[in-house]
């Protein structure tokens, strides 16, 4: 199922939350939604399900806008969870797969399988109240493929979750895209992002500000990143000519570098001072575009978003 947006804005109180935004996702693939908090991405995706409906623009599904047949093919997660917390795991989902149109003898061969992969078969006839956050987050998951959509819609997947179970759920994607299914979801999670997208979209102030595959929007940085792995303290580094920012972790630095900078003239000061245990060129990772994009003046996001948009 092909997804498009065609310029589609939504105002509240005289402040825009998403501006003439166009996005085009192709069947079959991951497209991820990634900003700032606040930036529009929860709006776009209610008005992608006909939530609230855009002050101008439109969405469609195959050429065509949405009605009741075509939400019957989507599967949501909304960024705010819910279930009905009194029902067992076994009636929350039946009755979320009759509401999507799904026949309860069919739903009832699908519950099992889905509970096992998830880890939460031995929890099939107790109440919802009695899981943790995570594992009732595993079970709305569940409950919004359990109907087997064409697209699937999901808003902050990852939040909340442990690695563990991140893991598990990239796994569950990468299988439902085999399968030719259509994934949009939104995140804050750059590394999942990174490794789990064909596209990316990123918005800022309601503007779309990047937009293309992985590798054409990491091309656009090009190679101004180093990348090293260190023993001992590289916030010194900051300072020092050729280095526009730097992200520090503990072992771990991620240099962006200024134009002609002198590379090993970074290193050599490096090894000054710190063991240097590797050192690499690199394209800038999507946390440090992110970091990069999410930080423009947002005068200057309208000339961005009309090249994005171009």
């Amino acid at each position: 199922m092909h997804l498009e947006l065609e310029n589609i804005r939504k105002v509240y109180d005289q402040k825009v939350a998403v501006d003439n935004l166009s996005l085009s996702v192709p069947k079959g693939v991951i497209y991820g939604i990634i900003g700032p908090n606040g930036a529009g991405k929860t709006t776009t995706i209610r008005m992608i399900m006909n939530i609230i409906a855009p002050d101008s623009g439109r969405v469609t599904f195959d050429g065509k806008k949405s009605n009741i047949a075509f939400l019957e093919r989507v599967g949501y997660l909304p960024e705010e969870r819910g279930l009905y917390k009194n029902m067992t795991l076994r009636e929350v989902i039946t009755y979320m797969a009759e509401l999507k149109g799904c026949p309860r003898k069919t739903t009832a061969t699908r519950i099992s399988p889905w509970l096992t992969k998830m880890g939460l078969i031995e929890y099939i006839d107790q109440k919802v109240e009695e899981l943790s956050k995570g594992m009732q987050q595993k079970l709305q998951f569940v409950t919004t493929l359990i109907h087997e959509p064409d697209i699937i819609i999901l808003d902050e997947l990852f939040s909340g979750l442990d690695p563990i179970n991140v893991e598990l759920i990239r796994g569950v994607l990468m299988d439902l895209k085999r399968e030719g299914k259509t994934i949009l979801f939104s995140t804050h999670v750059m590394e999942q992002a990174e490794k789990l997208c064909d596209y990316i979209c990123m918005i800022s102030s309601g503007i779309k500000v990047l937009d293309g595959t992985m590798s054409e929007i990491k091309s656009q940085f090009g190679k101004n990143a180093l990348h090293v792995e260190i023993k001992g303290d590289g916030s010194f580094i900051n300072g020092l000519p050729g280095v526009a920012g730097l992200t520090e972790y503990s072992n771990y630095l991620e240099i962006k570098l200024a134009e002609n900078a002198n590379t090993q003239l970074i290193l050599s000061k490096l090894v000054e001072k710190v063991e240097v245990r590797r050192f690499e060129i690199a394209e800038s990772s999507l946390y440090e575009i992110f970091i990069s994009m999410a930080h423009i003046d947002p005068k200057e996001l309208e000339d961005k978003a009309r090249v994005a948009n171009v």
